[in-house]
């Protein structure tokens, strides 16, 4: 598949899709609470969606069944809110949400503790990855190569004691959810394909506290740390534009 350019105006219908993306996942935010459930994530961003006039991008994707993923402590990306799932003390919790509006995708995630009494590491943990998405974003130049984005990522996990996810990349994004071409969290500086004004990347490092090793449960959807280490994710959508990068997730 070809890499596709957004015009001006595309990308502007894109910042829409981004800014309710970054509605909805700055309401869950406020939700986060221990003995809240991820149904009750799931059930907070379904009617913010519908309120913003946006369309779920996730429900339905390859038989996915929610509009979010939630993924708690050592689930790395991918889990499905269950009624049964109810968030803890000292937990953290993945929010990846995605919306399409007039055809055009937004795609965001966040990690936010479920209350103040998580571990030193774990805080270290969030704000690494954090931390690493904006090093990330800022190797998105004309000119630059894939590699230059997933090199940032990885040397700044890397060199900070925690470990990067190698089996789940980012991705082109526009009239598609998943576009090429593929955005790995690490990799060689000056290879891969190079980025041109107009293209439009979602950026995600996925990052783990232990080993970098992944397994997908019995569900077929989650996938967690071999080693049951804690993981965080966060992410942007990043236009690719003659006066730098331009988060489009705001």
């Amino acid at each position: 598949m070809a890499i596709v350019c957004k015009s001006a105006a595309e990308i502007e219908k894109m910042r829409h899709s981004g800014h309710i993306v970054r509605q909805v996942l700055d309401h869950l935010r406020t939700v986060v609470a221990p003995g809240v459930s991820t149904m009750d994530l799931e059930q907070a961003a379904d009617r913010k969606m519908k309120d913003l006039g946006a369309k779920p991008a996730f429900k339905g994707y390859y038989d996915y069944p929610c509009v979010l993923c939630t993924s708690i402590n050592e689930e790395i990306v991918h889990g499905i809110p269950s009624s049964k799932r109810v968030l803890k003390p000292g937990d953290i919790v993945s929010i990846d949400c995605g919306v399409v509006v007039d055809g055009y995708y937004g795609d965001a995630a966040i990690t936010v503790p479920v209350d103040d009494s998580i571990t030193p590491e774990l805080r270290k943990l969030l704000e690494v990855t954090e931390a690493s998405l904006y090093k990330g974003i800022q190797q998105v130049l004309i000119g630059n190569a894939v590699g230059d984005v997933g090199a940032a990522v990885q040397e700044f996990v890397e060199g900070n004691g925690f470990s990067v996810v190698r089996e789940f990349v980012g991705h082109g994004i526009g009239t598609r959810l998943h576009e090429e071409p593929q955005v790995p969290n690490f990799g060689m500086r000056g290879h891969g394909p190079r980025l041109r004004e107009g293209m439009v990347l979602a950026i995600e490092p996925m990052v783990n506290s232990g080993q970098a090793g992944t397994r997908v449960l019995d569900d077929k959807w989650t996938a967690v740390t071999v080693d049951g280490s804690y993981s965080a994710h966060f992410e942007h959508c990043v236009a690719v534009t003659k006066n730098g990068p331009v988060i489009l997730t705001q």
